[in-house]
């Protein structure tokens, strides 16, 4: 296989922008579009050794220049298992970090398609998605991101479509069951044409190989591509958008749940035990605030911030565990600043210290409580230590 186009560029992360939904072939389209070798991924399509032949083309979307990757084979083509297409795989000539991932993508997909159908894994027939066309689509999505040498993946919330498919099962609602199934948990939503825009190649791709689903990272770009889907729409270019590049400032770009409630009538030390019970279920952050609600009535506002897939749980915490009668959720970005921590000695034992990206820095509170409490000290005089000792250490 041909070298890598830059040897030198480790650890690349790399955006999903699914504005108009995902497939395999405008993912495998938009990679060769922001610098992966053609040449490298057909020769590792070929090296299947399954009838399927590969070439890109030039084609505009809606104005927008974008790479279309095209796969042909005879028109009949067998039903495969999973195991046979895990064979083919391991066979083919690929790195061993395309090879780990392209099997993991399918075992997501046989797994989904297992669990739509009600049968055993080993009995699913892969119909469209074992077809030859798909099995390209995702060995060469795998070829691509090893040849960018992406280190992280990350998608935008999922454009899934709408309306109706047909398939070999007949005609099935959008996103198809498969689709549905892959993409649970991930953030989704349908806009623009009444067609499919996300299929089950697609979303398996991005649901086993991405790290989370949400706004774009503060990142360097430095490489953009965009691959194209069959159809031209009117409404929207029809093409998958790649951004490649560095992380840059924001360890963390999330979207992120906040549950609020208004409430009047609960003993303040039983709210005071519901918030320990949210951080103990996953809250990002939980805060009460005093407010003035209607009447004059004096209230509080319980305020959780929450991952998109712990939403669920920590509503029912809150229902359980508070008198609320409803809720207020609405969705927000979330960013968090590179952060280490280092350790400095104090004179009264060790302290953590946690620093920015940025630089800046703070003691950690509870092992700042400690020290005080095991010596008898106040605690602003530990913090005032810790302070003193992590500036003599950095210079």
């Amino acid at each position: 296989m041909p070298p890598r186009y830059n040897e030198e560029v480790v650890a690349v992360l790399c955006y999903l922008d699914a504005f108009s939904g995902i497939s395999g072939d405008m993912l495998v389209g938009a990679l060769a579009d922001a610098g992966a070798s053609q040449s490298a991924i057909a020769d590792a399509v070929r090296s299947l050794d399954a009838g399927a032949a590969v070439s890109f083309e030039r084609v505009k979307r809606a104005g927008i220049g974008a790479t279309k990757f095209r796969v042909s084979a005879e028109a009949s083509q067998p039903h495969r298992h999973l195991s046979y297409i895990l064979a083919l795989i391991d066979k083919a000539d690929l790195s061993a970090r395309a090879r780990e991932n392209a099997q993991a993508v399918f075992r997501r997909l046989g797994e989904a398609e297992a669990e739509v159908h009600q049968v055993g894994i080993e009995k699913v027939h892969f119909h469209e998605v074992g077809a030859v066309d798909s099995i390209a689509d995702i060995v060469g999505a795998c070829v691509a991101l090893d040849l960018l040498d992406v280190g992280t993946l990350m998608a935008s919330p999922v454009n899934v479509g709408s309306g109706t498919v047909q398939t070999e099962h007949g005609r099935l609602p959008v996103p198809a069951p498969a689709t549905a199934l892959l993409l649970k948990n991930a953030p989704v939503y349908a806009h623009g044409p009444t067609a499919e825009l996300t299929t089950p190649t697609g979303a398996a791709v991005a649901a086993t190989l991405a790290k989370n689903f949400g706004p774009l990272p503060a990142m360097k770009i430095a490489r953009i591509g965009y691959g194209a889907g069959d159809r031209e729409f009117t409404e929207q270019a029809n093409v998958l958008r790649v951004l490649l590049g560095e992380p840059s400032g924001a360890e963390e770009a999330v979207t992120v749940s906040v549950i609020e409630a208004n409430i009047d009538d609960l003993n303040p030390q039983v709210l005071a035990y519901a918030s320990d019970r949210l951080f103990d279920a996953g809250a990002l952050d939980v805060t009460v605030e005093p407010v003035l609600m209607k009447k004059g009535r004096l209230g509080n506002l319980l305020r959780v911030i929450a991952k998109y897939e712990q939403r669920e749980q920590l509503i029912q915490t809150i229902f359980a565990e508070t008198s609320t009668l409803g809720l207020r959720i609405y969705q927000a970005e979330r960013r968090v600043q590179s952060r280490s921590w280092t350790e400095v000695e104090t004179g009264h034992g060790t302290v953590r210290v946690k620093v920015s990206g940025e630089g800046a820095y703070a003691p950690e509170y509870e092992d700042c409580r400690r020290r005080a409490l095991e010596t008898g000290l106040p605690l602003k005089q530990i913090l005032a230590a810790a302070n003193h000792a992590y500036l003599t250490q950095k210079r």
